[in-house]
């Protein structure tokens, strides 16, 4: 009987340090960047990944010649300026340099330019601290 109590206490032991790993997993990778976010208008499709120095934007559908992005907090009621993004490759474009001023729940408007015509496509994203 007691053997059986102690095998019960050290599968609880197991489950817990499996648990705190798997917590600690989701932290660390909340923490190293932003989850791709995905949204389309009329004319466009986008995948926005989004962390505290770099807006990176991927076109899924239509094609840009130009793309900026405007950022704003609407929870503390932050905004920043408007970037311009360098296009990197085709259907890629990427903004640099501190384009957030705080860590949290950001909304995107991003606006693209191109032979399809002009279009906003709004987001929001978390931005890790």
């Amino acid at each position: 009987m007691i053997r059986t109590k102690g095998m019960k206490g050290l599968g609880g032991l197991v489950l817990a340090g499996l648990l705190a790993a798997v917590v600690a997993a989701f932290v660390v990778a909340r923490a190293s960047g932003g989850d791709p976010v995905t949204t389309a208008g009329a004319r466009y499709a986008v995948t926005v990944t989004a962390d505290r120095n770099t807006i990176d934007v991927r076109l899924d559908r239509g094609e840009a010649d130009t793309v900026t992005v405007a950022a704003v907090m609407p929870a503390m009621g932050h905004a920043m300026p408007e970037v311009t993004a360098r296009k990197t490759a085709p259907g890629h474009f990427v903004a640099e340099g501190d384009l957030f001023s705080m860590g949290g729940g950001w909304e995107l408007s991003v606006r693209l330019t191109g032979p399809p015509g002009e279009e906003t496509l709004t987001l929001v994203t978390l931005v890790a601290d």
